[in-house]
């Protein structure tokens, strides 16, 4: 018994990458990104590629996630179907200014990568103090009056 995926398009995309040589072009990294209380977690999926390909950049509040999947097929192998991408995975994640980069982590299992960035302690909802002040001025009530000198006509 043979499985078997219809897909119409999926022949036309594998003419176009033999046309240029086989190259593949960078693809998207999938993200799923959430805050749950102070911090805030952002998965990036990356199915076959190894730890140590993965390339985490920070520059200001932006974050470059570059990683790259190898085929596991050797030169020599008569390689029957090869649906599966392989090469460059790039995605660039712009950051508020109420994160923390500078605290943030990241892990790696499974195929997936997960950052966790902490909310900024500036950017956290917080109270304000009231005191009260002792020697305040005196408050003046009633209806202020001029006083000068004026010609009348």
């Amino acid at each position: 018994m043979a499985l078997l995926r219809s897909d119409p398009f999926h022949g036309l995309e594998r003419w176009a990458q033999q046309l240029m040589g086989g190259a593949q072009t960078a693809r998207s990294i999938p993200m799923e990104a959430f805050r749950r209380g102070d911090q805030v977690f952002a998965y990036f999926d990356l199915p076959g590629v190894a730890h140590s390909d993965v390339d985490i950049t920070i520059e200001r509040n932006s974050v470059t996630i570059r990683a790259e999947r190898r085929p596991v097929h050797q030169e020599g192998d008569e390689v029957l179907v090869n649906e599966r991408f392989y090469g460059v995975l790039s995605r660039q994640v712009f950051l508020g200014d109420s994160l923390d980069l500078d605290n943030m982590s990241a892990e790696y299992e499974l195929g997936q990568l997960v950052l966790t960035i902490p909310v900024s302690e500036r950017a956290k909802p917080r109270r304000i103090a009231v005191r009260a002040r002792e020697d305040a001025p005196q408050q003046v009530t009633g209806t202020a009056t001029s006083t000068g000198t004026g010609a009348t006509g």
